[in-house]
């Protein structure tokens, strides 16, 4: 026997071999669909007996194994159903002959055969015959089942007079001498007549009586006549039939300890055995009752206490013993070369019960001897289906790593060079059946929850042949999203070479199928789901940015009340403060404005020995709509943390979240979300956006001087007056936006002076700006500004102590003049206090010319401090007889740039240094 069945199992030994096979030319699909329904009568329970006979079907079933039949009963085939279509009268006799033809295949060990014909009517099919069944079509044909059970019904009968034949065989010396094939020629010229040979006869006729007990459901008889057949054989050494009645002994004990079967089916069967009392009950009437005494074979190592342990049944192994027997029986087949199968199988079946039994590192013991059983030349096929098995066998006893690998050399096996059409989508199957063994999955995401898991070097190995594997299948999707999986998951384990190459073969993958963040669905119902390159480059930190300063918005207070509060009239609200936790800590205290761009920074940098090119890189966001603008990178080598700044613009109004950001990097786009980072830092990812403000640009008459501070959104303007003078100002506003603006408030400040003011410092008349309101998009208004310096002097001595704490003085203090202004909503469209009053902004925003500009944003909740910063150099007298120095000051005041005050030890003498140019020498 060349060709081993993979699946046997120990409970297999109770069945009956039935081949179903089409005849002729029937649909492939038409005929699977009749042999599911045949196959469906697993079992059948036999009339007016309390037994089951349990089938095999086999829609394929090699010719020599049914040539083992007489040295193990369970592989012999003794039914055979075929299906046909014969559509005419005309064709029934040829339909009859190959029938007849057919049942030559298997005519020797047949106990009963039947044939099913579809398609013929008429008079031929109206006769009455118990071998063949005739159907109109393979749609009707109710009955199928019904034929099968009194199919099986038949074979029974058969089985169970051959059983009684065996077993009252009165024939005495003259016992047939069953062998199998290879030893046929070793008993030509052999002695029949010694007392030898016929204890041979007498084991091997008894172990076959015990197989056709099992086979008939007389469990306990089974037991006693191997037990019988192993004293015998033993005694002869007639190691390969002792082999058989051991393994035979070891299958009937799993029968009656495991009913539910070793072969994880999910359909239980039936005990067979409920105890040997009632054995006889099961008999047919004159059926022989042989039981023997267990202490009676304490001599040939079969335990004399095993009854004790199982409780009911004799002669039952434990289920310890099973597993020793089953050794002793693969020992004594390994020494026939032409037993492999047998010995294969035997091994198949002790690792099933092992497996139940929960004893995985002696089932891999046996695994490992079928591993070595060499069964001679096999076919590419076979080779593939005893790799499928053995790992099929290893996963069961849990050992993944070892399933992995033998479902590896299946999938190698499936491509060898030898075949002439290589299965490649087999290959690429069996390939991701291994993933699980090697601590591998498709999806990203299980590898950004801790330590890498498995040996990095085997998995890179079998990426790279799924990678090929979908190539040659022609689906360069699959390999594109393979190779994006190895290098997101496998990059740090990749040398600066391996990188190289790897990153060369995604560029010439995507330049024919660019990859993207869709999920592949394969044909058996695997998804593949997208993976992101959040490595490529790696982002360590991001920051949501505050808009400029001159563009800020800022809460207008005092126009809704003072005190007055929107939120929540209760003071503590514990619900409230719980339910939005989290988003308060998400949330941002600044605001963006609709319209306006808005930038966020990302910290990144490149772990690629190789300048990495990112294309494409935009913003992630939800909650409002967000008009991302991309932005390409280039960055250097292996490059430490380098700022990126990704920027866009909100359309809408409202609170919208930073989810992440998107790239293309390779022909590969990817969109990456902030909580799938490892390590990333973030100060939030909520930031409110308000409504659209307009846009005013305000420009003044006097000339630009520097700023004060950089926090300072007033733009500073200079100008020198004399105490008691008055000089005009004009500032001009502009409406750039396209939003109107409706009023107009204007109020000022001084920042510092250690003079007394007298009067207003600063004066205008709004009347003519007013007038001009609501001011539409392009239109400007002019409002004139008075400065008057009005300041007292009469401290002098006081003054000068000041300055000459400072070790320096000044003729002219700076004083700060800031101008206000207020856009508020007109009380009869918006009321104070009102929703809509709320949400609506104006916005301001500069232009540079040659004039002096004002930035920033204004509106009903937001306003904006606009400074107009007069410098102011005041020229007088600082003692009252020194009104000449006040005439020089006053004469030659535009040469002069800086004048230092300081006292001399004589109280009534100053000293006063004037600064002024190289060329203006000559003029002074």
């Amino acid at each position: 026997m060349s060709v081993p069945d993979y699946m046997q199992c120990a409970e297999d030994h109770q069945t009956v071999v039935v081949v179903v096979q089409p005849m002729g030319i029937v649909p492939e699909e038409q005929f699977f669909r009749i042999y599911k329904r045949i196959a469906s009568v697993s079992q059948v329970s036999i009339r007016d007996s309390q037994r089951v006979l349990f089938i095999r079907f086999r829609h394929h079933y090699p010719p020599e194994n049914n040539e083992w039949g007489d040295f193990q009963t369970h592989r012999k085939v003794v039914g055979l159903i075929s299906v046909t279509s014969c559509n005419t009268a005309k064709e029934w006799p040829q339909t009859s002959d190959r029938f007849h033809g057919q049942k030559e295949v298997f005519g020797s060990t047949l106990y009963d055969s039947r044939l099913l014909v579809f398609g013929l009517q008429g008079e031929v099919a109206e006769q009455q015959r118990t071998d063949v069944a005739f159907y109109p079509s393979y749609d009707d044909c109710p009955d199928v089942e019904k034929r099968v059970e009194d199919f099986v019904e038949s074979i029974f009968i058969v089985l169970e007079s051959k059983r009684l034949d065996r077993a009252t065989d009165k024939s005495g010396d003259k016992i047939q001498m069953l062998c199998v094939p290879f030893e046929k020629k070793d008993f030509v010229g052999l002695d029949t007549d010694s007392r030898h040979y016929k204890k041979r006869c007498q084991g091997r006729m008894r172990k076959h009586v015990g197989d056709l007990c099992l086979q008939a459901g007389m469990l306990q008889d089974a037991l006693v006549h191997y037990h019988m057949a192993v004293e015998l054989l033993r005694s002869v050494n007639d190691f390969l039939w002792l082999g058989a009645a051991l393994e035979g002994l070891c299958s009937a004990s799993v029968i009656f300890h495991y009913p539910g079967g070793t072969a994880g089916k999910s359909g239980a069967r039936k005990p067979s055995v409920s105890s040997a009392a009632d054995a006889g009950k099961r008999h047919r009437p004159g059926a022989q009752e042989v039981l023997i005494d267990p202490g009676a074979l304490t001599s040939s190592g079969i335990s004399a206490d095993t009854s004790a342990e199982i409780g009911r049944a004799k002669n039952c192994l434990s289920q310890e013993d099973i597993i020793e027997k089953y050794k002793e029986a693969i020992s004594y087949y390994g020494k026939y070369k032409s037993a492999g199968v047998i010995e294969l199988e035997a091994c198949i079946k002790a690792v099933r019960v092992l497996a139940i039994q929960k004893r995985a590192m002696e089932a891999s013991e046996f695994l490992q001897n079928a591993v070595y059983i060499n069964l001679g030349q096999l076919s590419e096929e076979e080779k593939i289906q005893r790799y499928s098995v053995l790992s099929e066998l290893y996963e069961l006893i849990g050992f993944q790593r070892k399933s992995a690998f033998f479902k590896r050399v299946a999938a190698m096996q499936c491509v060898a060079p030898t075949i002439p059409e290589p299965g490649w989508k087999a290959c690429y199957k069996l390939l991701l059946e291994t993933l699980p063994g090697y601590s591998l999955s498709l999806d990203p995401k299980d590898f950004s929850k801790g330590t890498h898991r498995g040996w990095a070097a085997v998995q890179l190995r079998l990426l790279h042949e799924l990678v090929y594997a979908s190539r040659r299948m022609g689906n360069p999707g699959l390999s594109v999203r393979h190779l994006s999986f190895l290098l997101q998951t496998m990059l740090d384990f990749l040398s600066d070479q391996e990188k190289k190459e790897v990153t060369q073969s995604l560029e010439n993958y995507t330049s024919k199928c660019p990859g993207g963040m869709e999920v592949i669905s394969l044909p058996d119902g695997l998804k593949l789901p997208p993976v992101p390159f959040t490595k490529l480059p790696i982002v360590r930190s991001v920051s949501l940015l505050n808009l400029p300063v001159s563009l800020r918005p800022h809460k207008v207070k005092g126009l809704l009340g003072q005190g007055l509060s929107s939120a929540s009239p209760f003071i503590y609200s514990p619900i409230t403060m719980h339910s939005r936790g989290d988003e308060r800590s998400k949330k941002i205290d600044f605001q963006w404005v609709q319209g306006d761009v808005c930038e966020v920074q990302l910290m990144v940098y490149n772990p690629m020995p190789f300048e990495l090119r990112v294309e494409n890189m935009g913003l992630l966001t939800s909650g409002v709509d967000f008009e991302s603008l991309p932005a390409a990178l280039s960055l250097p080598a292996e490059s430490g943390l380098y700022p990126v700044t990704l920027v866009g613009v909100p359309r809408t109004a409202g609170n919208i979240t930073i989810n992440g950001y998107h790239t293309s990097v390779f022909g590969v786009s990817s969109d990456c979300l902030l909580e799938g980072l490892v390590g990333v830092k973030s100060s939030g990812c909520m930031v409110e956006v308000v409504p659209s403000l307009p846009r005013l640009q305000l420009c003044t008459s006097l000339p630009r001087s520097a700023h004060l501070s950089s926090e300072d959104l007033s733009t500073s303007v200079s100008l020198q007056l004399f105490n008691g003078e008055t000089q005009q100002l004009t500032i001009t506003l502009e409406n750039i936006g396209t939003e109107t603006l409706n009023t107009l408030e204007l109020t000022s400040k001084t920042l510092s002076t250690k003079e007394k003011l007298f009067g207003e410092f600063l004066t205008w008349d709004l009347q003519d700006a007013l007038s001009h309101l609501p001011l539409k998009s392009g239109q400007s208004v002019s409002i004139p500004v008075n400065i008057s310096a009005k300041l007292d002097f009469s401290g002098q001595e006081s003054l000068l102590n000041d300055l000459n704490d400072d070790g320096i003085s000044v003729t002219g203090l700076p004083v700060s003049s800031p101008l206000r202004q207020v856009l508020k909503p007109r009380t009869e469209n918006k009321p104070v206090g009102s929703d809509a009053s709320k949400n609506e902004f104006n916005h301001v925003k500069y232009t540079s010319y040659g004039w002096c500009c004002f930035n920033g944003y204004l509106g009903s909740n937001y306003d904006i401090t606009l400074e107009c910063s007069a410098h102011i150099q005041v020229h007088c007298e600082l003692v009252k007889s020194s009104l000449l120095y006040c005439q020089f000051f006053h004469m030659y005041s535009t040469y002069i740039q800086r004048i230092e005050i300081a006292l001399l030890s004589d109280p009534r003498c100053i000293q006063i240094t004037l600064t002024v140019e190289p060329k203006n020498l000559d003029q002074i």
